[in-house]
C-alpha cells in the first residue's frame, strides 16, 4: 500500500469515481499541495465518522430512554453505550469546570458533538489505510467557522445588540484602539483553531503512516502511544477553546458588576 493509499482505493470503481469528482469540481488550488486536501476519500472518511457517532449516540439514547434499571446499570459487556456514556460524562465534567454547571448542560449538545466528531476523526490517524478528516484544512476551517458564528450568535441572543459593546472597550475614549484589536482577535480565532488542529493531526498521521510503511512490526508502537495522546490533547484543546469563547460571549459578569456598583 502506497503512502497516500487508503482502503477506499480498493473499492471497485473508486479510482474512476474520484477522478471524475476532481475533474468536475476543478480541484486546482494551492491547498491541493496537501494529499488529502479534498478527495472522495476525505468525504468518505467524514461520512464514516459521522455515521459512527450517530450510531453510538442512538445506542446511548436508546438505553437511557428506557429508564429503570436498564438506564442506571451498564451492560456487562463493552458496548457503544459504555463508550459514549463515558465520553459524554468526561466532556460534561470538563465543561462544568470551564462554563459552570448551568452553561455546561446548556451547551453540551454543541460541545459534545464537536468532541465526538473531532476525537473519532483524529483516531483515524492511528489506523493505517484511513485518512483522518481533521488532517485537512477544509474540515477544520468549517469547524472553526461554525464555532466562530455560533459564539457570536449565542452572545447576541443572550445580550441583544449590547453584546457588541465589549468590542469598544471599558471606556468610550479607548474605542478607536480597542475596536480593531478586538476585531482582529475574533477573526483570528477560526484560523487559529484550523491551523492548530490540522497541523498536529497532519503531522501525526504522516509519522505513524511512515513508520507502519517502513517497519510495520513493533517499531510503530511508541508512535501509536504518542499518537493517542495527540488525539486526546487536540480534541481537548479545540473543545476547551470553544467553551472559553462561548462562555465569554454569554457571561453576565460585566452586567452583574455594573448592577453591584449601582447598588452600592
Amino acid at each position: 500500500m502506497g503512502e497516500e493509499s487508503t482502503w477506499f482505493d480498493y473499492l471497485p470503481g473508486w479510482e474512476n469515481l474520484n477522478r471524475y469528482a476532481e475533474h468536475y469540481l476543478g480541484r486546482h488550488t494551492a491547498l491541493d499541495t496537501f494529499p488529502t486536501a479534498f478527495t472522495l476519500t476525505h468525504v468518505a472518511s467524514v461520512a464514516l465518522v459521522t455515521l459512527f457517532c450517530i450510531v453510538g449516540a442512538l445506542a446511548f439514547y436508546t438505553s437511557v430512554s428506557k429508564g429503570g434499571e436498564a438506564a442506571m446499570v451498564p451492560p456487562r459487556t463493552w458496548t457503544l453505550r459504555n463508550l459514549f456514556e463515558m465520553f459524554s460524562e468526561a466532556v460534561l465534567g470538563i465543561a462544568e469546570g470551564v462554563m459552570g454547571p448551568k452553561n455546561a448542560r446548556r451547551f453540551l449538545p454543541l460541545v459534545g458533538t464537536l468532541a465526538c466528531f473531532i476525537f473519532f476523526s483524529n483516531a483515524l490517524a492511528l489506523i493505517p489505510g484511513f485518512a483522518p478528516p481533521t488532517a485537512t484544512p477544509k474540515t477544520n476551517l468549517a469547524l472553526g467557522l461554525a464555532v466562530f458564528l455560533l459564539t457570536h450568535f449565542y452572545g447576541v441572543r443572550e445580550h441583544g445588540v449590547g453584546y457588541f459593546k465589549h468590542f469598544l472597550g471599558p471606556v468610550w475614549w479607548l474605542a478607536p484602539l480597542m475596536l480593531p484589536i478586538e476585531l482582529v482577535s475574533h477573526l483570528a480565532r477560526p484560523i487559529s483553531l484550523t491551523l492548530r488542529l490540522m497541523g498536529n493531526m497532519f503531522a501525526d498521521h504522516k509519522v505513524v503512516g511512515t513508520f507502519f510503511f517502513l517497519v510495520p512490526l513493533v517499531v510503530p508502537i511508541p508512535f501509536l502511544i504518542l499518537g493517542v495522546l495527540v488525539v486526546i490533547v487536540q480534541t481537548m484543546v479545540f473543545c476547551l477553546l470553544t467553551m472559553v469563547y462561548i462562555q465569554g460571549a454569554v457571561a453576565h459578569e460585566h452586567a452583574d458588576e455594573g448592577h453591584e456598583d449601582h447598588h452600592h
